[in-house]
Parts: C-alpha cells; structure tokens; sequence
C-alpha cells in the first residue's frame, strides 16, 4: 500500500532525518522524506494503519496535516 503523509511542523533536514528514521523504524514500512514539499511517501504493508503512521509522525514531534492514499506518481 502506498501512501502521501503531508507533514506540518518541518523545517531542516534534521526535522525531515527524523520523520524519516521514525517512520523507517516502523515493521512493514518504507519511507522516504521530502523537506521540500512537506511530506512522506510511503510503502506499507497492510497491516499497519492510518493510525499507526499518524501517531508515529505524531510521537516524532510533527502533526499530519493529510493522508492520502489514492494518488498518481
């Protein structure tokens, strides 16, 4: 399942390694960061929920601002 998580509340590439390192430390997911446009794309398995990735971005000290799973690349 892939999925845009747009991410509010980062500023430097130390806020964006965060994200991404919390978001990586996750089983069944692949995530990669974008500073630039705010936001994560990631690839998860289907056991891991809207909810899960929320509260983690959420415990790495960042707000979810939208989710979205249907998307074009």
């Amino acid at each position: 399942m892939k999925k845009i998580i747009t991410i509010t509340g980062m500023t430097c590439g130390h806020c964006q390694a965060r994200v991404e390192k919390a978001l990586n430390a996750m089983d069944g997911v692949k995530a990669k960061v974008d500073l630039k446009k705010n936001s994560a794309m990631v690839e998860a398995d289907s056991s891991v929920t809207d909810e899960m990735l929320i509260k983690t971005v959420e415990e790495a000290g960042y707000a979810v601002k939208e989710m979205e799973t249907d998307f074009e690349k």
